[in-house]
């Protein structure tokens, strides 16, 4: 606010717009705005236009809220909510919905297990295939097909451990005899 005045009273004193960008470190498009804003509304001109509002806390309840809302489904029928789609529902900024999601070592965006089916015997036939899994009936050869051959069925759920002492792939695997280097 100070310096918006200082710029309409240095243009009032006939300074050049060269002048008051380098007396005030601002620029010409600055100065016509702010001018032009003076001339239309006087004083009043001079305030900010959007004050903004409360900047919202990041409480352990908004936490709490955002946490339980990313559990439920987005109601426009996608598999997971985004940080900006779930922040719009919610009425946060996506940077706190990310925050949150971050403290809590959450990725929903990363999720490549869900499907969504409209078979409304979905999920009697699911727990019928399951259920072969633990209880495979006597003599019985269980073969699974998946309908995406180029996608592999099973995908590993943690990331393969480095190798250990005696693996090939170790770097630092100790030499043989035939390779051992001595005096």
């Amino acid at each position: 606010m100070v310096q918006r005045a200082r710029l309409i009273l240095m243009l009032d004193e006939g300074r050049t717009y060269a002048e008051v960008e380098q007396a005030l470190g601002c620029s010409s498009p600055y100065i016509t705005r702010w001018k032009r804003r003076f001339l239309e509304s006087r004083i009043r001109g001079l305030d900010s236009r959007y004050v903004g509002g409360q900047p919202r806390v990041r409480t352990a309840a908004l936490e709490a809220k955002i946490l339980e809302k990313t559990r439920t489904q987005p109601k426009d029928g996608s598999t997971h909510w985004s940080t900006r789609k779930l922040g719009a529902e919610l009425g946060v900024s996506h940077m706190m919905v990310a925050r949150v999601w971050a403290r809590a070592g959450l990725q929903p965006h990363r999720l490549e297990r869900y499907m969504a089916s409209d078979d409304p015997d979905f999920e009697r036939k699911a727990a019928d295939i399951i259920g072969l899994y633990p209880n495979p009936p006597r003599h019985a050869a269980i073969f699974c097909l998946d309908e995406k051959s180029h996608i592999q069925a099973l995908d590993r759920l943690d990331p393969v451990l480095p190798a250990g002492q005696g693996d090939p792939r170790h770097p630092r695997q100790p030499l043989g005899p035939q390779e051992r280097r001595g005096p």
